[in-house]
């Protein structure tokens, strides 16, 4: 029941409405409790009146009726409207709050969780499992207190008119609670082990749609759609052991409900024949059977949406209780007024505790604005190192300091704003260029905007597109060319105009044409900058003011590229295979 608790802080807020919905809802699920006593006094008071000529029961049936239609027709709408407006708008409320919550959860989780983690899956527990805990608001907290006070007062009705028959039609209500007891708990399971398998499918259908190029490219829809079975399949299996044991829990349900008013009709029946009950008492009777057991059937009903949206809950708070590995201390400050040097001391880092060490007594000192590359061959730690200079990960052993200070003692996004990072796939947002641009600064001016893109060599393409800076990029920049998306990535860190520069194989993979550009632009970009350059292509760092050769998490040789050169040693090697190659 923790969840259940954790969930009515967010319901809190609303508790007024919530009282104000139950109230009108009271006054909506009460009207119709007056019908069977209108159908006994019709019959009884009306039709079986020994005492009025029939001029006089017609003019009561008629006022009779008028009051009624007054009631039913005149005020019931409005109740009825405003009932569901402000259930549903309560409803409605307290999910976008959740949702609020979660994508600011989603913000703040580190890169290490979503390396363990299928997009589809974070998809499915803030679309699908949110969604289904409004059934705990509109059932739990509204419809199953006002089928209670329905039941209570229609029970209250039958107790006035024979207590006998009250007790009669009641006596199969502690069966009810036995069942309840018995068939919930194992719903509740079957119902997270069917939202698990549902998310698994979506997770594996988000990564495959996002793949297709590649299936297109292997031929491989065969075996993708038997892979996609599987998981399916899954569901499936998941699904009708859920649906099975709910059938099982509706048919015992169903079955106590129908079995009641037969014992009424029967001991109604009998009390008729020995102590003269009246024909309208029976007929009210019976209208009452269905007034307080519809309820009692969405009673059972609701039950089962509120397992369902208490396992959802379950998953819901098991998403947000993944905890933070990159944390701003109590006493973090702000950085700010950053010169740009960087200070590396016996920095060593794994990304799992069981793992080994994928850096190993780092050491660097890099001054305000000078430009150092990271070389080496994959799987180096040239990469790791950039992710520690953010914060992506925090370091194992040692620290990392900027301008004196630890980046642990510092705010993280402070820090992060410090720092400009162009990668080898930047992720471009399907919104128009101009928005992408200023993901560097949300606040820039349109002007602000174009200078960027003509610093970044973009404006030129930009400016040839059908819609120019409104030009929609798609999903993931897919419209446009590598190149392309590599200056409009290199625009935005223009705009955000940071002290700090990180470059991580910026300019592999492209065109001639578009690395000339694009080398341009980065070191216009890297001018007065402290920046660090991951790359491959070692004839694209030879300006750089120090080369770093890593090897397993080793700095292993250091120097200018002249110098390393005349050493002879492994960037010499190194060097001339890629010469080589080239020349061949």
């Amino acid at each position: 029941m923790d969840s259940i608790k954790r969930y009515l802080k967010f319901v809190y807020p609303y508790k007024w409405k919530i009282l104000i919905t139950i109230l009108i809802g009271v006054v909506k699920f009460g009207i119709p409790l007056l019908i069977p006593l209108i159908v006994k006094y019709v019959i009884d008071n009306i039709i079986g009146s020994d005492t009025m000529t029939n001029a006089e029961k017609l003019e009561q049936l008629f006022w009779l009726m008028g009051l009624a239609g007054v009631v039913f027709i005149v005020l019931r709408p409005p109740i009825e409207y405003y009932r569901q407006y402000l259930a549903q708008w309560t409803g409605n409320k307290i999910l976008y709050d959740i949702r609020e919550k979660l994508f600011d959860h989603i913000q703040r989780l580190s890169l290490k969780f979503y390396s363990r983690t299928k997009t589809g899956e974070i998809i499915s527990r803030v679309i699908h499992d949110v969604e289904q805990t409004k059934n705990f608001v509109m059932t739990g907290l509204m419809n199953i207190w006002l089928d209670m006070i329905t039941i209570l007062i229609a029970i209250g009705i039958m107790l006035s008119m024979d207590v006998w028959l009250t007790i009669v039609a009641i006596a199969l209500f502690p069966l009810y609670g036995i069942s309840v007891k018995i068939f919930y708990g194992k719903l509740r399971a079957l119902t997270r082990q069917r939202s698990q398998a549902l998310a698994q499918v979506q997770g594996h259908l988000h990564e495959r749609v996002q793949g297709i190029p590649v299936t297109r490219s292997f031929a491989l829809e065969d075996y993708e759609q038997e892979q996609f079975d599987r998981q399916n399949k899954n569901f499936l299996d998941r699904a009708i052991d859920h649906t099975e044991w709910n059938a099982r829990t509706f048919a015992i349900m169903n079955t106590i409900t129908d079995v009641a008013p037969l014992l009424v009709i029967g001991f109604a029946g009998y009390f008729a024949i020995t102590q003269g009950l009246s024909v309208g008492t029976i007929a009210a009777f019976i209208g009452y059977m269905d007034l307080v057991y519809n309820p009692l059937r969405r009673l059972i009903s609701s039950s089962t949406v509120l397992v369902q949206s208490i396992a959802s809950m379950d998953r819901v708070f098991e998403f947000i209780d993944e905890n933070y590995d990159i944390k701003d201390k109590a006493n973090a400050m702000p950085l700010d007024h950053v010169k740009g040097d960087v200070v590396l001391e016996n920095v060593q880092f794994k990304y799992e505790d069981e793992e080994e060490l994928v850096l190993k007594n780092i050491s660097l000192n890099v001054n305000k604005g000078e430009t150092i590359a990271l070389v080496g061959m994959s799987g180096g730690g040239k990469s790791t190192i950039i992710s520690l200079i953010p914060r992506f990960y925090d370091v194992t052993q040692g620290r990392i300091l900027i301008d004196g200070k630890d980046i642990r003692d510092v705010q993280v996004r402070s820090l992060r704003d410090q720092i400009g990072m162009v990668l080898q796939d930047n992720i471009l947002f399907s919104e128009s260029i101009a928005a992408n641009i200023r993901m560097g600064n949300p606040n820039a001016t349109d002007a602000e905007v174009i200078e960027a893109a003509k610093a970044a060599n973009a404006h030129h393409f930009i400016s040839e597109l059908s819609n120019g800076y409104d030009t929609l990029v798609g999903e993931r920049g897919v419209k446009l060319s590598g190149g392309q998306k590599q200056r409009v990535a290199i625009a935005r860190v223009f705009l955000k105009n940071p002290p700090l520069l990180i470059l991580d194989e910026a300019t592999s993979a492209l065109d001639l044409e578009s690395e000339s550009l694009i080398q341009e632009a980065l070191e216009k970009l890297a001018s007065d900058r402290t920046t660090f350059i991951v790359a491959h292509r070692l004839s694209t760092i030879t300006h750089a003011d120090r080369i770093v050769l890593i090897e397993n998490g080793h700095i292993v040789e250091e120097g200018t590229h002249q110098q390393l050169m005349d050493k002879h040693g492994s960037y010499y090697k190194l060097y001339q295979i890629q010469e080589l190659e080239k020349g061949e």
